[in-house]
């Protein structure tokens, strides 16, 4: 039997599949590293965030594992001009697709709710400062990186509801505190960190939140320049094989 060649237009294309797919791979190595940097981001912060804001990252990190998976029908399918190989790449490369849009979306949509949730959880949690040595490092850990102190300011931490807590953490300060003489912080200290902690997060998490959307998007828009040659890769195969 002989052997079915493609014309040299449809070659082309193959060759063009060869060299999406390298960029796929690419791609997927992106997708995997934001993914795994913001999910161990959003983690450190864990307290502050809702449980879905890390379904996004992990999204993307599941995604750019699948990615590698995927290349593989892509290259198998150009390179033995497989009609099977190449449909299954092409619906492949389409559910991929859909759901970057879909990640990228939820990534847009989480950036309005960053401010509400992130609030309501410092609230819930600055109450179990002394009670908790984790709620304990997370908030010293938030409020020495962001030089902040609480959630709107620092009297957060000395109002009624606060409860058994008698003054504002020392992570309210900078270290540089101890040189001055004293061991407490309080809002007359020199390195005292007047702004409260919601708004400097809140920024923080929505610019991570547009990574994702960004990347989820864009990235996206780029694979539909796959998904049209692997389907014109496929058409022609089919083509190929009728006309034998």
């Amino acid at each position: 039997m002989a052997t079915t060649q493609l014309s040299l237009a449809p070659k082309t294309i193959k060759y063009l599949m060869f060299a999406f797919n390298l960029f796929f791979v690419v791609t997927g190595i992106v997708l995997l590293s934001i993914g795994v940097v913001i999910h161990g981001v959003y983690h450190q912060y864990q307290h502050f965030l809702d449980n879905s804001f890390f379904s996004v990252p992990s999204l993307l990190v599941a995604v750019g594992s699948i990615i590698f998976i995927i290349a593989f029908f892509g290259c198998c399918g150009a390179a033995r001009e497989s009609y099977c190989m190449t449909i299954t790449f092409c619906t492949l490369l389409a559910t991929i697709f859909i759901l970057e849009i879909i990640g990228g979306t939820l990534g847009y949509v989480m950036r309005a709710q960053v401010a509400t949730v992130a609030r309501e959880k410092m609230l819930d949690t600055m109450p179990k400062y002394n009670e908790s040595k984790e709620i304990q490092r997370v908030w010293d850990t938030l409020q020495q990186n962001f030089h902040c102190c609480g959630t709107v300011n620092a009297t957060d931490w000395t109002s009624p509801q606060m409860g058994n807590l008698t003054g504002i953490p020392m992570s309210c300060c900078d270290n540089t505190i101890g040189a001055v003489g004293t061991s407490n912080c309080t809002s007359t200290s020199p390195t005292f960190h007047p702004v409260g902690c919601i708004t400097a997060f809140a920024n923080f998490a929505e610019k991570h939140a547009a990574k994702i959307a960004g990347v989820g998007i864009g990235l996206a828009v780029i694979q539909l320049v796959g998904i049209f040659l692997s389907s014109y890769l496929a058409k022609s195969i089919r083509n190929c094989y009728q006309t034998m």
